[in-house]
């Protein structure tokens, strides 16, 4: 069995994931980042690799690797809130309360920052509006807001949605998948998804 180690050779490997054939090429194996991207067969992401050793036996190319993503586990739970700036807090508040339907977090502080502000709740995570100058152009923005910036909010019923923002007036865009999916804009062009999701 013969073991190769090389710190500048490329090597590359082919193997099966997810029923999807993935090409890897390695590289300057010792801490080095790799991109795996198989789209139709799942598996996409970024993974560290700090040792890749190969061997060779009857022909055959094996891999044994040692990933350190354990070394970025540092506790990541969720999303606690997503920051949207706006012009004039009232007008935003019309929107994201009577239309959408979302509730403030009274228990959130709103007079201890330099600006006007609030806090609404998104399921467990929240939005903060925040009464800021947006530095972001209003006009010139995609249509779609699949295709710019944009908050995206789990819901349960898509058409439910659909008919409040035609009784609203307020223009959207469905998504171009075909999924379940409405994109919308709020009073400051910041762009928002709405996803259909499973109870």
């Amino acid at each position: 069995m013969a073991s190769l180690l090389s710190p500048s050779a490329a090597i590359s490997v082919q193997h099966m994931v997810n029923r999807a054939r993935v090409n890897t090429i390695f590289t300057n194996t010792s801490s080095k980042f790799l991109q795996t991207d198989v789209r139709n067969g799942i598996c996409h992401g970024l993974s560290l690799m700090t040792k890749a050793k190969m061997t060779v036996e009857g022909g055959v190319l094996e891999k044994e690797s040692v990933s350190t993503s354990d070394k970025f586990d540092y506790g990541v739970v969720s999303v606690h809130h997503v920051g949207i700036l706006c012009e004039n807090l009232e007008r935003s508040l019309e929107f994201y309360q009577n239309i959408l339907g979302l509730e403030i977090n009274e228990a959130r502080p709103h007079d201890k920052l330099p600006y006007r502000g609030a806090w609404l709740w998104v399921g467990s995570e929240m939005i903060h509006l925040m009464e800021l100058a947006n530095p972001d152009p209003l006009t010139g923005r995609p249509e779609h807001g699949g295709r710019d910036r944009h908050t995206c909010i789990a819901i349960r019923d898509v058409s439910k949605l659909k008919l409040i923002l035609d009784k609203a007036g307020i223009p959207y865009t469905l998504s171009k998948s075909g999924r379940p999916a409405i994109f919308t804009r709020d009073p400051d062009a910041n762009a928002l998804e709405f996803t259909q999701v499973d109870s």
